[in-house]
C-alpha cells in the first residue's frame, strides 16, 4: 500500500508530480484517511506529452485496497494535450471506501515513436465547501 505524498498543504496525490509513463499502468492504493466520506477535487495534469498519442485516467474505490470492483467511480475524458483537468468526486454516498486508486491507458497511433510517452500526476484535496 502507498500513501500519497504531499505537493502542498491539503493536496496529496494518486499518481506522483513527475510521473513518467509508455504503457497503461495503475497507481499504488491511495489511504484517503481524513478525506473518506468528504467532497474531493481531482486534477489530473498532463505536463509532457507527443502527438498523436491519448491518455485515459479512471480512478477506482475499494474498501480494503485489494478488492477494488468491476467498475471505476470516475473516469476523466480522453487526454490529447498539456493541461490540467479538474474533477469533483463525491464520496459522501459511499462511506465504505477508504482507497483510491488512479489507472491509466494510453494509446498510440501514427507516424514517428512507436510508444506513447507521458507526464503526469493525479492529485486530491478536500473540496471546499461553498
Amino acid at each position: 500500500m502507498t500513501t500519497g505524498e504531499a505537493t502542498k498543504a491539503d493536496t496529496s496525490c494518486l499518481v506522483p508530480v513527475g510521473t513518467t509513463s509508455e504503457t497503461s499502468g495503475a497507481g499504488g492504493a491511495f489511504d484517503l484517511g481524513p478525506l473518506a466520506g468528504k467532497q474531493v477535487l481531482i486534477v489530473l495534469r498532463v505536463t509532457d506529452i507527443i502527438e498523436q498519442e491519448s491518455l485515459h485516467v479512471s480512478i477506482w474505490g475499494s474498501s480494503d485496497a485489494i478488492e477494488w470492483g468491476a467498475k471505476a467511480l470516475f473516469w476523466f475524458p480522453q487526454e490529447f494535450y498539456r493541461g490540467a483537468r479538474p474533477a469533483a468526486l463525491d464520496l459522501r454516498q459511499r462511506p465504505e471506501l477508504k482507497f483510491l486508486q488512479a489507472r491509466w491507458e494510453v494509446n498510440r497511433w501514427g507516424r514517428g515513436y512507436p510508444r506513447a510517452y507521458f507526464r503526469f500526476s493525479v492529485e486530491i484535496e478536500e473540496l471546499a465547501a461553498g
